[in-house]
């Protein structure tokens, strides 16, 4: 009998990648808060755009996360681009009345 815990999404995070960001790995209520603290250490990309094609796994805290970026880019004076959300939290945004909000 195998007794190894279940393998679990990695916890992920935003990298500098092309004058943006690039975000990895997985988005949950479980670690939303420590990536988005993490995301507070780095400048915002140069170029403005952060890349979720890294996302592998996520959930409405991702949204949240989203919105509070964009947030801070406006706080900063800077506008931000999100490219490659995954059709699920696009979807899940226009559920919950926010798409206006991480449009772009």
């Amino acid at each position: 009998m195998d007794t190894q815990p279940a393998a679990t999404a990695s916890v992920g995070e935003f990298a500098p990648s092309n004058g943006g960001w690039l975000f990895a790995g997985a988005l949950t209520f479980d670690d939303a808060a420590d990536v988005l603290r993490a995301s507070q250490a780095l400048p915002l990309p140069a170029n403005g755009v952060v890349d979720f094609s890294g996302l592998t796994h996520a959930d409405s805290a991702a949204l949240a996360v989203v919105i509070a970026l964009k947030r801070r880019a406006t706080r900063e004076g800077l506008e931000l681009t999100v490219r490659r959300l995954p059709a699920s939290l696009q979807s899940l945004a226009v559920v919950y009345g926010v798409e206006n909000l991480i449009a772009g």
